[in-house]
C-alpha cells in the first residue's frame, strides 16, 4: 500500500512548525485552528493529486476574490453561512433552545448606523418614486409566552428595484432602505418602504465564476434582512424572503427557511392614500429568552459601517 506523504511524521512534524505549536507565542486558539487547516489542505492536495497548475490557479482565485470584496458572498452561495445556522440550531436542540422565529443568514450587506424612529418610519428616500411599488411592511414583536415587547429594536435593510443595496451602491443615498425601528407599546412596528427585486451575483465576478464551475446560478429572491433585538431577550438574525418570486425555494445562498416566508398582497383600493397599486406584508417575530448577557446581542462579525 502506498504511503501518503502527509500522514508521514516528517511531514506532520513539519505542519506542527508551521503553525507555531512549537513555541509559546502567538495565539493558541489560532495555532491550533491553522494546524488543522494545513492538514487538511495537504491531505485534500495529496488525495485529490491537485497539480501544481490547480494550486496557483486557486490562490490567484483567492486574490481576486478578496480584492471584489467578494469572500462573504461566496461564503452564502457555497452554503457555509447557512451551514453555520443548522449547525447552532443542533446546539440549540440540545440545549433545549427551541421557539421563535427561525435563524437565518445576515449576508454581507449590512451597515451599522441606520436613523432610529420609534414605532415607524419611512425607510425610501422617493428616489424610485413612479418605478418602485410602495410597500407598508408592519408586525409585532413577541416574547417566548406570546406578549407583545415594547421597546424592541427592529433593525432592517433591503435592496431597492435594482437589487441593489445603499453604501455598497454609492448612486443611492445615504442609508436609503435602512432603518432601525423601536417597537411601540404593543409591541408593534411599521414601515413605508418599496417592494425590493432580488438580486444576482455580477456574472464578470468571481463568485458567479465559481457557481457556474459548479454548474449552480447565483439568484437571489426579493427579500427583506432582520436583526431584532430588546433586553433579556436572544438576538435574532433572520430575513423573510417574498412569496411569489421565482427563487422563492432556489436560492443560491440557501436562506430561505419554512417560517421565514413573507406573503405580499397587492392593493388598489386607495386606503392607504396611495395612487394606485401598492403592497402589504404583515410579519411578526418571537424572540427567545436570553440564556445569558451575551446572547443578547449580535456576532462580533465586522460590518460596514456608514461614514458620517
Amino acid at each position: 500500500m502506498t504511503v501518503k506523504i502527509s500522514h508521514t511524521a516528517e511531514i506532520q512534524k513539519f505542519l506542527c512548525e508551521v503553525a507555531g505549536l512549537g513555541n509559546d507565542d502567538g495565539n493558541s486558539r489560532v495555532k491550533s485552528i491553522i494546524h488543522r487547516v494545513l492538514q487538511e489542505i495537504a491531505r485534500l492536495i495529496e488525495d485529490l493529486d491537485v497539480s501544481e497548475d490547480e494550486f496557483w490557479c486557486a490562490v490567484d482565485y483567492l486574490n481576486r476574490l478578496g480584492g471584489r470584496g467578494e469572500t462573504g458572498l461566496l461564503v452564502a452561495g457555497l452554503g457555509i453561512e447557512h451551514f453555520l445556522d443548522l449547525l447552532q440550531d443542533a446546539k440549540d436542540e440540545q440545549a433545549g433552545l427551541t421557539g421563535g422565529t427561525p435563524r437565518t443568514i445576515e449576508g454581507p450587506l449590512y451597515v451599522a448606523g441606520a436613523p432610529i424612529a420609534e414605532g415607524q418610519a419611512r425607510m425610501d428616500d422617493r428616489s424610485e418614486e413612479g418605478v418602485a411599488t410602495v410597500m407598508f411592511l408592519e408586525g409585532q414583536v413577541f416574547d417566548p409566552h406570546g406578549r407583545p415587547l415594547a421597546g424592541a429594536t427592529v433593525d432592517l435593510w433591503h435592496a431597492n428595484t435594482r437589487g441593489t443595496y445603499s453604501f455598497f451602491d454609492q448612486s443611492q443615498s445615504e442609508y436609503n432602505l435602512r432603518r432601525r425601528i423601536i417597537t411601540d407599546a404593543n409591541g408593534r412596528y411599521c414601515a413605508r418602504s418599496i417592494v425590493p427585486s432580488g438580486y444576482g451575483c455580477d456574472p464578470e465576478g468571481p463568485t458567479q465564476e465559481c457557481l457556474d464551475l459548479l454548474g449552480r446560478h447565483g439568484q437571489r429572491p426579493a427579500h427583506i434582512h432582520f436583526f431584532i433585538s430588546a433586553p433579556g431577550h436572544r438576538h435574532l438574525t433572520t430575513q423573510i424572503n417574498l412569496s411569489g418570486d421565482k427563487y422563492l425555494w432556489d436560492d443560491f445562498a440557501y436562506a430561505t427557511r419554512e417560517g421565514l416566508v413573507g406573503e405580499v398582497v397587492f392593493r388598489e383600493d386607495g386606503v392607504r392614500e396611495v395612487d394606485g397599486r401598492y403592497a402589504e406584508l404583515k410579519f411578526d417575530f418571537q424572540l427567545q429568552a436570553a440564556p445569558d448577557a451575551d446572547a443578547e446581542h449580535r456576532s462580533s462579525r465586522p460590518r460596514a459601517l456608514q461614514e458620517a
